[in-house]
């Protein structure tokens, strides 16, 4: 075990929760390196051939090692690097510069997919305001064209130079999705810390379905580790200790251990109602992104699906998704969850990011063709949905849930499109459900304002805090200049959310809350005082939750939330909740 000179300590971006402890395995990513010469005519065939040999070779490797990992996100997200790799348009136009420009192979597969990278937009490190979607999408074609040269040039195409030692902190600038897929499934991984990426990335993905600690965006990380080095990271808080002296090592140590007696001792109340000591239930669900995200969903106690983010059916790709590839994910999820209720998202990506062919470019998509008002002005792109939707409708307790309505009105087409799309299929003589509950995501000042009126015409409301908090505090959360100022107890928020429950409950109506806030623990009893009906998060986060709520009573977090909200600033109001939090449950608060 090596120790290097002092203590060394980054920060970055907490990816995937948990403490780990471990000797660093570092990967060094190195770029294929790319041959440039030109050919002659004659050895244009060759050429072709060898180009073709290894494009065919990259997708058999692809399904290799997605075949060798069973079910699960990973395997969704190397059957797209394979689609990639086998694309007629990119083999043809690397095969264009072969015979037109008699470059090599090696050159024209690089500049064929730079090419892309640049329509996608920019270099791929990106800045902090950039869309980490887009970055991620740049990166798949990166590592597909790595694959490629690589095989043209003989060499290997993984970046591990031998086998992880058991027990391992990966150390990286980046892992190709491939080899974080392996890495993961195989289990010998404790922890990773990477220099590239974000919450949203492939890595960051699999290591939150596979509960292994992850830190992102620690700069100059694989500088300033060595292999056999000691690692501490906190997944939760973005910490990551290169070489921690002992008494560190010991709290550290004393801290994962803690983590893991508290998860266990949470785990025990998986299948108990979150119900207060006074009797109020709330229930809890959790946020996922793919089908293969149910079992860990179960395993926490999860009650249902509160919000299935489809956008990921369309991303690393070069075409829209199918009404068959929709309906075999809903039907998987619904079939696997049994009669618990699911909650399916709608279409809520701009324009920007849809696949290639179908793109459109705004100067401010977040306030642009978005969501529901991409699919009104689109319709073809809510049918398939739709239709998809309605077949999948008898297989389990589906809710379909509306992004981004702000107009009564886009909810009052939405629903003739969806009657239309049923009405189609009872046509066709395919059997589907009477009817789907229909909810409205609340996530403007907009929405929240007309409550009352939106509620008479839906049958729940699901809140988007992420968004809600965003465009009510005028901040873009992605960008470091202002990113402290998104504050959820900012007494606006409150006050938006008190009047949205208030609106509801005239409705009629259910309310749950799927954004990050939901998720929260220190916020648990503030959304319980205000009168929430669900809270739906990441799986792992649930069990913290219910704790908090099985400890309180719902006449304490009233007087809890009126007490916050008599103060004035959201300084005054977060240092009291957070106070009485810590009060209450200070296990958590550790």
């Amino acid at each position: 075990m090596l120790r290097s000179a002092a203590v060394i300590r980054l920060a970055g971006i907490p990816a995937s929760p948990g403490v780990a402890l471990g000797q660093a395995f570092v990967v060094d990513r190195r770029r294929a390196r790319v041959p440039r010469y030109h050919l002659e005519p004659e050895g244009i065939a060759r050429e072709l051939a060898r180009l073709n040999a290894a494009t065919r070779l990259a997708a058999d490797q692809l399904t290799a090692i997605r075949e060798s990992l069973g079910e699960g996100e990973q395997g969704l997200i190397l059957d797209a690097q394979k689609m990639m790799a086998m694309d007629p348009t990119l083999q043809a136009g690397a095969a264009a510069l072969v015979e037109e420009e008699l470059l090599n192979a090696e050159w024209a597969v690089r500049r064929t997919f730079r090419d892309i990278s640049e329509k996608l937009g920019g270099s791929s490190k990106g800045d902090a305001g950039e869309d980490a979607f887009f970055a991620e999408r740049r990166n798949d074609f990166e590592e597909v064209c790595d694959r490629i040269v690589h095989n043209l040039a003989g060499e290997a195409q993984s970046l591990l130079a031998g086998p992880v030692p058991d027990g391992s902190i990966v150390v990286a600038y980046d892992l190709p999705t491939a080899d974080a897929a392996v890495l993961l499934a195989s289990g010998r991984v404790r922890g990773l810390v990477i220099e590239f990426g974000s919450k949203t990335s492939h890595t960051s993905i699999l290591a939150r379905a596979l509960e292994v600690p992850c830190v992102v965006g620690t700069e100059q990380a694989v500088e300033k580790c060595k292999t056999g080095v000691v690692v501490a990271l906190d997944g939760d808080t973005g910490e990551v200790v290169i070489s921690p002296e002992q008494n560190e090592l010991q709290r550290v140590e004393a801290a994962r251990l803690r983590a893991e007696s508290r998860g266990a001792l949470l785990l025990e109340q998986r299948d108990l109602p979150a119900c207060t000591q006074d009797g109020r239930t709330v229930s809890l669900c959790a946020n996922i992104e793919f089908p293969e995200e149910v079992p860990s969903v179960l395993s926490h106690g999860g009650e249902g699906i509160g919000l299935y983010r489809t956008e990921f059916l369309y991303l690393n790709r070069e075409e829209l998704p199918s009404e068959d590839e929709h309906f075999r994910a809903y039907s998987s999820i619904l079939t696997a969850m049994g009669n618990r209720p699911v909650t399916i998202r709608t279409l809520d990506l701009g324009g920007d990011k849809l696949p290639i062919g179908h793109r459109s470019h705004e100067a401010n998509p977040a306030l642009g063709l978005r969501a529901i008002r991409l699919t009104q002005k689109h319709p073809a792109l809510f049918r398939t949905q739709a239709r998809a939707l309605w077949r999948a409708s008898r297989i389990g307790n589906l809710r379909i849930l509306l992004p981004m309505i702000t107009f009564i009105a886009e909810l009052r087409e939405a629903k003739a499109q969806l009657a239309a799309a049923r009405a189609e299929l009872v046509a066709e003589g395919v059997a589907v459900a009477d009817e789907i509950p229909l909810g409205v995501m609340i996530e403007t000042p907009a929405a929240a304002m007309c409550a009352d009126r939106l509620g008479l015409e839906c049958d729940f409301f699901s809140i988007g805090t992420n968004d809600l908090i965003q465009y009510t505090l005028a901040i873009d959360r992605q960008n470091r200049d202002v990113a402290h100022l998104y504050r959820p107890l900012h007494l606006a928020v409150l006050r938006l959310l008190h009047h949205c429950l208030g609106g509801a409950r005239a409705a009629g109506i259910e309310v749950s809350m799927c954004g990050e806030m939901a998720g929260d623990p220190a916020y648990a009893l503030v959304l319980l005082g205000l009168g929430i009906d669900t809270l739906s998060m990441s799986p792992a986060d649930i069990p913290k939750v219910k704790r908090v709520l099985r400890g309180a009573t719902l006449s304490d977090a009233k007087a809890m939330l009126d007490a916050a909200m008599s103060f004035g600033s959201t300084e005054e109001i977060e240092k009291f909740v957070h106070a009485e939090m810590a009060r209450r449950f200070p296990e958590l608060a550790s």
